[in-house]
């Protein structure tokens, strides 16, 4: 990543369209066209040379900069609440809520998630606040810089002690040791509304869901997801676009974790203007899955050729990569990535370092492609770049595989064998992959349950994407 990226921090990844125009404009004021999506839901741009010009027409702006890395971002799966599944009693305003106690700029990195959702990861922070069953009440992972292994605090930790537990942590982590050293100082200084953890955490095996275009969202709603592949959003439409949203009372953008962007809350009657917007400026909001589920460092060129490079030969293979999450590292045994897959380049050997070589890649994917369970599994070390497509499409493979079999795992249920699979037709959108289940029908639609797709009418649309009925193709659903 380019070293000369400054930050602006977007708290949980959650900003207003005035706020959005305001860090516009100061961006602008600098000469600058564009603005890069950060991997922690922040902006980053480039000053070249730092100039201390620039730098005075910065700060007259009310905007959080952050230059030289000593402060972190904080994450938030806010971005995937009403839109996702999600946890019973978390919503958004719970997130906003908590958000707004943060009264201090942190140096951890701290993360806020829902573990129903797959958008936001969950364990890429030192502090990990992940919701429980239990309403208004987080589990606490803890991985802080000088541990070597994460840990789990042991109690629940109350929502509106999470501000309070953060920051006194970050006073106090580097002189301790271990997760009990660490919850006997804050019981001595803390006077805080825990509570008992009754059981471990069961974090859900969920597939990446496919986050960009028109979405239902309720009866009379819409969200919008937007992604540029090359992470280079430009200025003058994202401030078009704020203008939109504050013309039609849209309060929140959200920054995803995957260098995207997703609006919730559009009205009905506002989505034809909408459409118009997007279409006059050719934006285009169907980017192929294969090509969305990656996670590259921040303008980094030759990363993002090879993401091209590995796409087309998915394409032009017919590979599916649904579920599947891909991530590409230039530091080898880092670790902290969020991807399914990652493909990490070794760094040239030093008797070479003054010649031209090709460069060699280590691949390795999560435990089950989950990655929440933390472990990493090494499948081929130095391999040139013309290998990667086939090592990638075996991994697919792999993956499909074990698909299904990993939810058993995480259930502590056996495997069911062959005989004991049913098979069941099933029509899916080829847009967004919703499934109509002849079982089920569509209420929404007031389709009834055992309704066939045939006799569905020829004016159902999807209701998640709004495709139409011949969008659906007929595929197959195993039940174990």
């Amino acid at each position: 990543m380019n070293d000369n990226l400054h930050r602006i921090m977007l708290k949980g990844g959650v900003t207003s369209p005035g706020e959005l125009k305001d860090c516009i404009a100061m961006l602008e004021a600098v000469g600058l066209k564009e603005v890069f999506f950060g991997s922690r839901q922040d902006l980053l741009f480039p000053l070249k040379g730092e100039d201390d010009k620039l730098l005075d027409n910065i700060s007259k702006f009310n905007v959080e900069i952050e230059s030289n890395r000593n402060f972190q971002n904080i994450v938030s799966s806010y971005v995937s609440a009403d839109i996702f599944e999600m946890t019973h009693w978390l919503k958004g305003s719970t997130y906003l809520y908590i958000l707004e106690g943060f009264d201090y700029s942190p140096k951890l990195k701290i993360n806020i998630t829902d573990p129903k959702q797959r958008l936001v990861p969950l364990f890429n922070g030192n502090l990990n606040f992940i919701a429980s069953e239990n309403e208004d009440y987080w589990y606490l992972n803890l991985k802080l810089p000088h541990w070597e292994k994460s840990a789990y605090y042991p109690v629940l930790i109350y929502s509106w002690d999470i501000t309070t537990f953060a920051k006194t942590i970050e006073d106090i982590y580097e002189d301790v040791a271990d997760v009990e050293e660490l919850a006997f100082i804050l019981n001595k200084k803390l006077d805080a509304n825990s509570r008992t953890i009754d059981k471990e955490l069961e974090i859900p095996y969920i597939k990446f869901p496919y986050y960009e275009g028109m979405n239902r969202m309720g009866l009379d709603q819409y969200w919008l997801g937007l992604y540029w592949r090359n992470n280079n959003y430009n200025l003058e439409f994202l401030k078009e676009f704020c203008g939109f949203c504050l013309d039609n009372s849209i309060g929140k953008i959200c920054i995803t974790p995957w260098k995207s962007f997703i609006i919730k809350g559009i009205k009905k009657s506002a989505r034809p203007e909408l459409e118009r917007f997007l279409g006059q400026r050719g934006i285009n909001v169907r980017h192929s899955q294969l090509e969305m589920n990656w996670h590259l460092p921040v303008d980094d060129s030759e990363a993002l050729e090879l993401k091209k490079f590995l796409v087309r030969s998915f394409d032009q293979n017919d590979i599916s990569t649904y579920g599947l999450t891909f991530g590409i590292s230039n530091d080898v045994g880092k670790r902290s990535h969020f991807a399914s897959v990652l493909i990490e380049k070794n760094a040239p050997p030093a008797i070479v370092k003054d010649f031209e070589v090709r460069p060699t890649y280590n691949v390795l994917h999560f435990e089950n492609f989950d990655p929440n369970i933390q472990k990493y599994v090494a499948f081929a070390h130095d391999v040139d770049k013309i290998e990667l497509p086939g090592l990638l499409m075996e991994l697919s493979k792999k993956y499909f595989d074990q698909l299904g079999s990993e939810k058993i795992a995480s259930a502590s249920k056996p495997t069911a064998t062959k005989d004991e699979q049913t098979v069941r037709a099933i029509y899916q959108c080829s847009s967004c992959l919703t499934v109509y289940d002849d079982q089920y029908g569509d209420a929404a639609a007031s389709i009834s349950a055992g309704t066939p797709f045939a006799e569905v009418p020829e004016t159902y649309t999807c209701p998640v994407c709004d495709a139409v009925k011949s969008q659906f193709k007929k595929t197959e659903l195993v039940i174990l």
